[in-house]
């Protein structure tokens, strides 16, 4: 058995139930075969693989907190500070009901790479909790986070631990935590990232993760002789990725036809109003069901369906493992050429291979949506300056940031000699540069 045909064993062995989490370590190993076989002797002696998939540290810890009804209720938080390697731990705060440490730990092992990939010193965490903030009040929100906080604050720090936000965790919570943060350390420091303005933001992190995808996306085609400019693009999610996914794939001169949020999707076949869907998700709040009082032509369908649509591009925005073979199936059949994943995992291990097999242009999240720790890590820098930059040059940096993940993917590939495979690429570019960091900094 191979090294790496081991190691994957041993974590599914020792990680019941976690299938997230095996299917992530599974997706990178599998890719980073030829750098493991070029250097077996010297992985195998310092264990580097067994320390990869193992986190430095994981943190579970309960969080009560009142309701308006003055009921106390009882949620579980977790933080994963997966590895340290390039940099602090990085990564998102979830706050879905869907959340468990499985779920948390597949997120840090991917973020590893994410965050290799960027070129920034950053390593790998995640947190985040089983809380629900849809249906709270501000108030139940603001009570909720201050517990969280109250317990997290132990454990991170500007050059620590930087959380960022994530799913269900918008600017008011990041805004409730560092408030709590601040009053338990006495420190006003860039401790989280996805802050206010008003307070320590950077300008462009909203639209960060949604932009930095349709740069990538457009080098991918750019790189295969295609361009993006008047094709039809399908985007799944009407969250901060998908709002932004469809504001830049617009402005480069694409078609998106399609949202959707957890009870149904939309169809507008003449192209999402961009400003009716900040309105409604953004302003209100609301259900997606509400944008035909926007748009009477479009279509609103419960369920699932987005991928059944006739289209050139995918865009998964939503979650982890919402695009599956037979929606590959249906993609493909459509008339799909490129699939970009604007989420974490949202592409089953099945879905990715029928793409590859297929012959459709597939990149991975790790590469494709690190636009948004990109630029956390740059609002970080501009904390530690006491700095903030306009707008146009975050956006011009996040911008090279995304060509230089390309040309990343690229040069691993011809390094190792392989065809054109962002999967492939993306994961030996950020494995070869962490493994190289813990080589040198010895056995810890």
């Amino acid at each position: 058995m191979s090294y790496v045909d081991e190691v994957i064993e041993r974590v599914e062995r020792e990680n019941p139930n976690e299938p997230e989490f095996h299917q992530a370590v599974r997706e990178v190993l599998d890719s980073i075969r030829p750098v493991v076989d070029a250097n077996e002797a010297a992985y195998r002696r310092d264990a580097l693989l067994e320390r990869l998939v193992n986190p430095e540290r994981q943190i579970k810890f309960r969080v009560p907190w009142i309701d308006d009804k003055g009921d106390v209720q009882v949620n579980t938080g977790y933080r994963v500070q997966f590895n340290s390697a390039i940099g602090p731990y990085k990564g998102g705060l979830r706050l879905h009901p869907s959340v468990n440490i499985g779920i948390i730990k597949f997120l840090g092992f991917e973020q590893i790479f994410k965050n290799s990939l960027t070129g920034l010193p950053i390593g790998g965490g995640k947190g985040g909790s089983d809380f629900n903030p849809k249906g709270k009040s501000d108030r139940e929100i603001m009570a909720f986070c201050q517990s969280f906080m109250s317990e997290l604050c132990k454990y991170i720090g500007a050059d620590t631990d930087v959380p960022a936000g994530d799913i269900g965790t918008g600017a008011r919570e990041i805004g409730y935590m560092f408030g709590q943060y601040k009053k338990l350390r006495g420190l006003f420091e860039g401790v989280l990232t996805g802050k206010g303005l008003s307070y320590g933001g950077s300008l462009a992190r909203t639209e960060a993760t949604g932009y930095g995808l349709l740069y990538l996306t457009d080098e991918m085609l750019k790189k295969n002789g295609k361009d993006i400019k008047g094709k039809t693009v399908v985007v799944s999610g009407s969250g901060n990725v998908a709002i932004y996914a469809v504001e830049k794939a617009q402005q480069l001169g694409a078609k998106v036809v399609t949202v959707s949020d957890s009870n149904g999707w939309v169809y507008d076949p003449d192209g999402i109003d961009v400003a009716a869907l900040k309105e409604i998700k953004e302003v209100k709040r609301q259900r997606l069901t509400e944008y035909k009082n926007y748009r009477p032509n479009s279509e609103y369908h419960e369920g699932k369906g987005v991928w059944n649509i006739k289209a050139d591009i995918a865009l998964p925005c939503a979650t982890q493992n919402e695009l599956n073979l037979d929606d590959a199936k249906a993609l493909v059949a459509n008339g799909v050429f490129a699939v970009a994943e604007g989420a974490n995992m949202p592409t089953t291990l099945e879905a990715t291979e029928y793409f590859q097999e297929n012959g459709i242009l597939f990149c991975p999240g790790k590469a494709s949506n690190a636009g948004g720790v990109a630029t956390s890590a740059l609002e970080m820098s501009q904390n530690s300056e006491r700095l903030s930059w306009q707008a146009e040059e975050v956006d011009r940096q996040l911008k090279n940031i995304m060509k230089g993940i390309h040309n990343q993917i690229c040069d691993a590939l011809e390094t190792y000699g392989l065809p054109y495979n962002p999967v492939a690429g993306a994961n030996l570019a950020g494995f070869k540069k962490v493994a190289d960091a813990m080589l040198a900094q010895g056995i810890y």
